[in-house]
Order: structure tokens, then sequence, then C-alpha cells
């Protein structure tokens, strides 16, 4: 092979590699401009600085050496003295480079082939870039291919311009597939590795359903309905959360179809997965009872705080709501991002008999009362002694049976049992060694001192280097069940935005920050609107 070959060959040859692999042409002249200068320091030697240039519209190659300008010559083959160099070029100064040309030659055999691995190298890196570049921008799309051969269990499958593989465990159970056959999977992560892309799919993921929707439901790809949310147990059963941007259009039964022919779909493509399609509620509470369908429920209790929630439903409802091995609860709590807690009216019923029961035996304790008076202040609402000591006489001697002596007998009985346990909380905080300055925090409570002073929290400054978590406790969804952490002042009923007030209100006590710095910013005027003063007001 001579450097002077065909120059309209070399060009085809160029857009032939680069139409099939799909890649620049540039790239593909780039790569034999490196592997004539290759070829051409195996012959003038490999400390030779050789520059090769092909015209991309002639063909012409253009190879020429560069050679250092220097004062004092070491190496006549990449060194040039100052005043040769200034001969060709009279601007020259040393560290400049001097371009000498240099006729074409002949490749040897080893040169053409160690030519080629050039080649061949760099225009399959081009074509790795190319197709991790392509599927990068794919991922979160259903993608169709071949099943290319199985490893393992593993499935490759042939994307047309790349290979992907479904991994044994992103495949759905007893689902087989065999050489040729056809397969539909969704792009969840394309990574770059040595060997090249590596794109992997999966059946399994939530969002191929909801993907899968999208294909089915116009409305869904549309924009006009909304997937908010998807739970699914592959293979088994999935629960999908949607809803309408249009009031006139009903989500569930877009979604569901003529007959249910665009559920019916979705089903077949993932095995005859059973689907619940459930409209979403903004309520949490509302959107809970949805998902628990198709058990009906009698109440829910919420606890933002914790992200808990309790559901009543009837004796004869309690399997339906579990559903099998607590499949419909875990898809339902899943699906809503709230840890669900399933209780039956009679043990819902048992346990207010046993909160009842508590809160009647605290007043006996407490106030140094008898059991029917116990359970008379219970009866009426009452959940602790705080809440008799600090309510209003008049409202104490509505009660049946009783007087004002009697409403002010109680309520200094109260007053009394609270102070008993102020000061026992207070020397108990004094023994842990919690400073008196935690004490002026607002919000915080002699109790809560004691708490804070159990888990090493003992002066202004450690309550402000704590987190909002660190007091109230966090859900670790980490693992396979949602876990509650425990915080500091767990059991105080404290919510999120009254803790983080407490911390910020240390912060200021600390002088880590100031008071202004809690201020919400003010309101910008518009650009464009001035300020003025009317009837006493500023308005813009």
């Amino acid at each position: 092979m001579a450097v002077s070959a065909n120059r309209l060959e070399l060009l085809q040859i160029a857009e032939a590699v680069a139409r099939e692999k799909v890649i620049d042409k540039s790239i593909v002249l780039e790569a034999m401009e490196d592997a004539i200068q290759k070829a051409a320091r195996s012959r003038y030697g490999q400390e030779t600085e050789i520059r090769a240039e092909i015209n991309p519209k002639s063909g012409e190659i253009r190879l020429s050496r560069l050679m250092l300008v220097v004062d004092l010559v070491d190496n006549d083959n990449i060194e040039i003295a100052v005043e040769d160099a200034r001969k060709r070029n009279p601007a020259a100064q040393p560290g400049d480079y001097i371009a000498d040309t240099l006729p074409p030659f002949d490749f040897g055999r080893i040169a053409a082939q160690s030519a080629k691995q050039v080649i061949v190298q760099k225009v399959r890196d081009a074509e790795r870039d190319r197709q991790y570049q392509e599927y990068k921008e794919r991922i979160s799309d259903i993608v169709n291919g071949l099943v290319k051969r199985v490893e393992y269990g593993n499935v490759i499958v042939d994307l047309g311009r790349g290979e992907a593989i479904v991994r044994r465990d992103e495949l759905l159970p007893r689902e087989m597939f065999r050489p040729g056959d056809r397969v539909r999977a969704y792009v969840y992560d394309v990574r770059r590795e040595p060997r090249g892309p590596q794109i992997f799919l999966s059946r399994t993921h939530p969002q191929f359903m909801a993907k899968l929707f999208a294909q089915e439901v116009p409305e869904i790809y549309d924009g006009v309905i909304e997937v908010k949310a998807v739970a699914r147990d592959p293979g088994s059963r999935a629960k999908i959360a949607v809803i309408s941007r249009d009031g006139s259009i009903d989500p569930v039964g877009a979604c569901v179809g003529m007959r249910g022919s665009r559920v019916q779909a979705v089903v077949q493509e993932l095995q005859g997965e059973k689907i619940d399609i459930i409209p979403w509620s903004q309520d949490a509470a509302t959107f809970i009872v949805n998902a628990l369908q198709p058990a009906q429920v009698v109440k829910v209790v919420l606890d933002e705080d914790s992200e808990k929630i309790e559901v009543v439903v009837p004796d004869d409802q309690l399997s339906l709501a579990i559903g099998r091995r607590g499949q419909n609860v875990r898809l339902a709590s899943q699906l809503t991002g709230w840890d669900i807690d399933i209780l039956t009216e009679a043990e819902e019923s048992e346990r207010r008999q046993k909160e009842f029961t508590a809160r009647t035996q605290a007043f006996m304790e407490a106030l140094d009362v008898d059991e029917t008076l116990g359970q008379l202040l219970a009866a009426e609402g009452f959940a602790s002694v705080e809440e008799l000591a600090y309510v209003e006489p008049s409202e104490l001697a509505t009660i049946e049976g009783f007087d004002e002596d009697m409403a002010a007998e109680i309520q200094a009985r109260a007053q009394d049992y609270l102070a008993r346990i102020e000061a026992e909380h207070d020397a108990k905080r004094i023994e842990l060694g919690v400073d008196d300055a935690l004490k002026e925090v607002p919000g915080v409570t002699t109790a809560m001192l004691v708490a804070l002073g159990e888990n090493d929290v003992k002066s202004v400054e450690d309550l402000a280097g704590c987190a909002t978590d660190d007091l109230i406790g966090w859900i670790d969804r980490s693992g396979p069940e949602p876990k509650r952490e425990a915080g500091a002042l767990d059991g105080f009923d404290l919510s999120r935005d009254e803790a983080e007030a407490m911390i910020m209100a240390a912060r200021v006590k600390a002088g880590w920050i100031d008071e202004a710095d809690l201020l919400p910013p003010e309101p910008e005027a518009v650009e464009g609107e001035e300020a003025y003063v009317a009837d006493g007001e500023a308005r813009v």
C-alpha cells in the first residue's frame, strides 16, 4: 500500500465505514491520519514527530515531519538549529517547530497491519461512544429488540445499533425467552465500560408499566391524563394511580378502554399481571382508601409527622385489605408512600377501650380520685392531666355531677401534680448535666430537657447542631420494608415545623445566625412598576 494510493478510493472507504458504523466521516479520516502517522514513525523513527493530514474534499495526503528549533542540536532527527531554521522561516525562535514535507512511501506488511489496527480501534471507540450517547438519551424509554442469546438466565437483546442485557432478576417470574424472540423492555441504565457501553433493560421496573400505558392510552401520551404513581409485584399484581387534567375525562375509564381493550393489552405484555387502576387524590386519606381497593374502609387516622396511617376495616374485610401474603396492603403502601396499619373494627374498639382504661388510671393516680370520677373525666374527652390543669374552670363545672368547688379542687390537684412532676424533671435535668440556658429556648419543656440530656444534647450548641430528624425521628426506606428510627424527642407529639423552629431558635441563641435570617424574604417589586404611598399604605 502506498501513501499516494487512489485519493477517490480513500474517501469512498472513509464514507462507507462512517455510514456502516453510523459515525461522522471526519472521525474515520482522523483515524486514518493517526494510522499513517504511526506507520511513518516506524520508517523514520519512533521519536520523530510526524503529522499526516488528509484533505476531506480531494483525498490528498500531506505528510510532514516537525523539527524543534533549538540553539544546540542533540538529535538531528527531531531538532534543527536556529540558524538553519531561519533560512526557511526568518521569524523562527527556539521552541518553535519547523515542518519538513516528507515524500510518499510504501507501507510494509507489518506497518500496514499496524495501521489497520489503529483504524479499527479508533472506529470501534467512536462507535461505542455513539452508542453510549444514543442510549443515554433513551433512558426511561421502551425499546424493542430480538433475543440474541440467553446466558445463565440473562437475556442478551440485539437492538439493531447495539446490544443490551435483561438480567435474570429484571425478567418476569416464569418468563422464558429463546433466540429470535421479540422482546420489549424499559431502559433503566446505561454505563460506560471497557468492553463498550452496557445497556440495562428491565421488564419488572414500575415505570415499564407506566410507559406501556402511555403507548396504549393516547390521553396519557398527550398529557391529558398523568400517571402519578406505580407499585408492582412483578408478574402477579400491580396498582397504578392516575389523574385527569380535564374534568370531562374519566382517567380510570380511559385507561381501561372500551371493554377493557387498553388495559388488556398491557396485561398481555406483562404475562397476565393483574392491574388495579386507581384515581389519584391530593387528599392522602382519600388516596389511601382508593389504593386499598377492593377492600372497604370504615375509618382512617393520619399521622403526618411519621408518615403513618391507621386504617379501620370491617371484620370480614381484613383478609381482602391485607391480600394474599400481605400483597394488597404492601402495594398500597408503595403506591402512596405511607406506612399503613390495618385494624378491624373489633381491634380498634379494643384499643380504644385500652386507651380509655389507661387515661382513667392516669387520672386516678395523678388526682387521687376514685375509678368512677377517673372514668367520667376520660369520657368527657380529657386526654391528659395538662388539659385538666389549664382548661377553663367553667368548662369543668358543666360536667354532670360537678359544681364550681369540685371543679376548682380537681384543677388544683392537677396543677399540684404537674408542679411535682416538673420539679422531678428539673432535678433529673440537673443530674444529667443539661445547661440552664437550654431552658430558655422557646418550645423546650423540662420533660424535653430530660429526654435531650439522655440523648447527649446538653447545651444550646448541641441543640443548634441537631437536624430535625434527630429530634422527631425518620423513616428509613433503604431496606425492603420501611423502618421507623426514633428521635430524641419521640413521644412528645412534636411536629416537624415545631422541631425545626426549636432548632433555629437555638441557633439564634448560640449566635450562629441572626433573627433577621429567620424572616421570610420580602416580595420584590415587579420590574417596571413603582412603589407609591396612598391612604397611609405602601403599595406596588
